[in-house]
């Protein structure tokens, strides 16, 4: 039979859709190229890690995130001053143990922000090198709580703060007694931090008078939570957490690597690291 050129141009057609299939096919069974940091296992990419919009150095940064809802205008529990009052109190408290640490590092500077957020969430003391009058004038001039409460948009505003600090070293430290009805979501929030700091930001949260198991999400992000159910309480757990989160050095704080002559070992070595008290049960 003498072929034509319709009968050719079929036999041209399957021949090239059987050479396609099979590329395809090869394509599929071929091994994954991916390295670890394309992968999208946490949907973060190298290109969505936050970056510091300064140069970092040795040291540490803590942002106080405080509580200013409606509901710290409460009464404390077995106190006379209001849940806000004794917060701050303690807050300034807790601080003054930076300057007894300075005396022993000199060289490894703490910086301290401070934000509220009620419905909204705000800086009232722009992260810097601790001062302790700062640090007063800054709880002295608060307003009186009021509003809803939106924690997960006031851990935005810390984590901005810590990546603005200069410090390799970033811990965030709120203290709450309600949970989030404002704004982003704690748990979105916490989880976004955690991943695009490649676990750089502790979160550490003290439950003042409320349940500590509303910030369960914590565990997934390496974070702690601590109850203080009145102000003896609070006053312990915010000043255990500073001391073993904040104050004690990092042993494997990063850096650029020494140089071959350099006293590294004393550089490296590391405060003792306190128990935090009573945390979430595991």
């Amino acid at each position: 039979m003498r072929s034509t050129p319709s009968r050719n141009r079929t036999v041209r057609r399957a021949i090239g859709a059987v050479a396609a299939l099979l590329a395809v096919v090869f394509c599929r069974s071929e091994p994954s190229t991916d390295t670890p940091d394309t992968i999208l296992v946490t949907g973060v990419t190298p290109a969505t890690r936050y970056q510091s919009s300064v140069d970092e150095g040795l040291g540490v940064a803590v942002a106080i995130v405080l509580d200013n809802s409606g509901s710290m205008d409460d009464s404390a529990p077995g106190d006379s001053r209001t849940k806000a009052d004794v917060a701050k109190a303690a807050i300034e408290r807790t601080l003054d143990a930076t300057e007894a640490a300075l005396v022993k590092r000199p060289d490894y500077p703490v910086k301290v922000g401070l934000i509220l957020f009620s419905s909204t969430a705000r800086t009232v003391l722009a992260m810097q090198t601790y001062n302790r009058d700062s640090v007063h004038a800054a709880l002295a001039r608060l307003p009186a709580p009021a509003g809803g409460t939106a924690i997960g948009d006031a851990m935005q505003v810390a984590q901005r703060a810590l990546y603005r600090a200069g410090t390799f070293r970033k811990v965030m430290l709120v203290v709450t007694d309600g949970e989030n009805n404002a704004g982003a979501r704690p748990f979105d929030v916490a989880h976004e931090i955690h991943a695009r700091s490649d676990g750089g930001v502790g979160m550490y949260f003290v439950a003042f008078d409320t349940d500590p198991a509303k910030f369960g999400f914590l565990r997934d992000v390496k974070g702690d939570v601590i109850a203080a159910q009145n102000g003896d309480a609070l006053q312990t757990s915010l000043a255990e957490l500073y001391e073993a989160r904040v104050l004690a050095e990092s042993p494997t704080e990063p850096g650029p690597a020494p140089a071959a002559d350099s006293n590294a070992a004393s550089r490296a070595r590391a405060l003792p690291v306190r128990a935090t008290g009573p945390s979430l049960p595991r």
